[in-house]
C-alpha cells in the first residue's frame, strides 16, 4: 500500500450518526473484487440515490477526506467498505469514534482513521459545509490534523500502526521485514539438524 506521511484533500462532511458499513458499501457488492473497475461506484451507493446526498454534489464528489459523526463504520466487518474508499482516492477518515473492525481495516488498507472529539468533528464538518471545496490536512509524523481555518488538532495512534502507515506496510510487508531472521533461523536449523535435510 502507499505510504501515508502528509496529505491534504477536499473534505466531505458526512452528518450520519452510526454510518455503518452497509451504508458505506451495500452487501450485494461484497463479492466484487477489490480491483473491480466499478468499485468506486459502490461507495455510499444507496445513499447516492438521493440527489441531495453530499457526495453527489461538486466539489464534494472530488473529496479525498471524510469527516464523519459518531460510530463511523459500525456494523459488519466487511473490508469492502475500505476498498470503496480506496477506489475513490479517500486517504483519511476523521470521526469521534469508529467501529473497531472497520478502524483496523482502514489501517490495513492505507486509509488513516483519526479520532477527534465530537465537538471538533462538528466544527470541521460545519466549516466544510460553509466552504465547499475546503481542504483538511494531515501530518502523520506530527499526529496533527489541520482544518480549513488553520486550526490544528492532535490525535493519538498506536505506535506500530503509525509505523506501518508511514512506511506503507500491509500485513505481508510487515512479515517481509523479518526475512533476514527467517533465513538465519533456517540456516541454523539446517546446520544443527543436517540429517533432516540430507539427500533422500
Amino acid at each position: 500500500m502507499d505510504a501515508f506521511t502528509t496529505f491534504k484533500g477536499i473534505g466531505i462532511p458526512i452528518d450520519i450518526i452510526n454510518c455503518d458499513t452497509d451504508q458505506i458499501i451495500p452487501a450485494r457488492f461484497l463479492r466484487k473484487d477489490r480491483k473491480d473497475p466499478e468499485m468506486h461506484t459502490f461507495l455510499w451507493h444507496d445513499l447516492r440515490r438521493d440527489p441531495a446526498f453530499i457526495f453527489n454534489k461538486a466539489p464534494y464528489n472530488e473529496g479525498k477526506v471524510v469527516v464523519a459523526d459518531v460510530n463511523w463504520g459500525c456494523g459488519s466487518s466487511r473490508e469492502g467498505a475500505v476498498y470503496a474508499l480506496n477506489a475513490n482516492g479517500i486517504r483519511a477518515v476523521v470521526a469521534p469514534s469508529f467501529g473497531d473492525i472497520h478502524y483496523n481495516n482502514c489501517l490495513k488498507w492505507g486509509v488513516l482513521p483519526v479520532r477527534l472529539s465530537r465537538d471538533d468533528c462538528d466544527t470541521l464538518r460545519q466549516q466544510l459545509h460553509e466552504k465547499p471545496g475546503a481542504e483538511v490536512a494531515f501530518d502523520l509524523e506530527a499526529q496533527t490534523v489541520s482544518g480549513p481555518d488553520g486550526t490544528s488538532y492532535a490525535f493519538e495512534i498506536d505506535p506500530f500502526d503509525k509505523y506501518r502507515m508511514l512506511n506503507g506496510l500491509d500485513d505481508y510487508g510487515v512479515t517481509r521485514e523479518y526475512d533476514d531472521q527467517f533465513d538465519a533461523f533456517e540456516a541454523k536449523h539446517k546446520a544443527e539438524y543436517d540429517w533432516l535435510h540430507g539427500d533422500a
